[in-house]
């Protein structure tokens, strides 16, 4: 089984995609805009370039996308909540270029830093209004430095 979050635009997603494949080092292997759907699909010229479907691939994960207009998710312009989509790495250099590259032009709810937990986490809202959380595993027998 596997679990993919599929994230929703409203007409940003192959800019948002092209920018997380860059970050990330993902590929995009599907990118269907509405205007090249089947025929007799109707796609109002507006949304035309829009993508009905994306997908990324990034190592063993993927993660999915869309575009949608108002009339099929009306909140679509409201601030996205209740979900993150969370990276995890051994590798504390890595988490930090990760949330630095992602929060540039967004907002970030929590620095990029050591935390009792972990040697390096930030959480982050990106430029097209997803929100993230970046997390480093902790080695076996890391204490964080106010502890030890």
């Amino acid at each position: 089984m596997k679990i993919v979050t599929s994230l929703s635009f409203n007409g940003q997603c192959r800019e948002a995609f092209e920018f997380y494949a860059k970050v990330l080092g993902g590929k995009i292997t599907a990118a269907f805009p509405y205007g090249e759907g089947p025929p007799g699909m109707p796609a109002d010229p507006k949304i035309k370039d829009w993508l009905m479907h994306c997908w990324m691939d990034v190592g063993d994960q993927s993660i999915m996308g869309a575009d949608m207009d108002k009339p099929w998710a009306p909140n679509i312009d409201k601030p996205k909540n209740g979900f993150d989509v969370t990276l995890h790495t051994d590798d504390v250099v890595e988490a930090k270029r990760w949330f630095d590259e992602l929060s540039a032009g967004g907002k970030t709810g929590m620095p990029f830093g050591e935390t009792f937990w972990s040697p390096g986490y930030g959480s982050l809202i990106d430029k097209f209004g997803i929100p993230w959380m970046v997390s480093t595993q902790p080695q076996a027998g890391w204490q964080p430095k106010a502890a030890g």
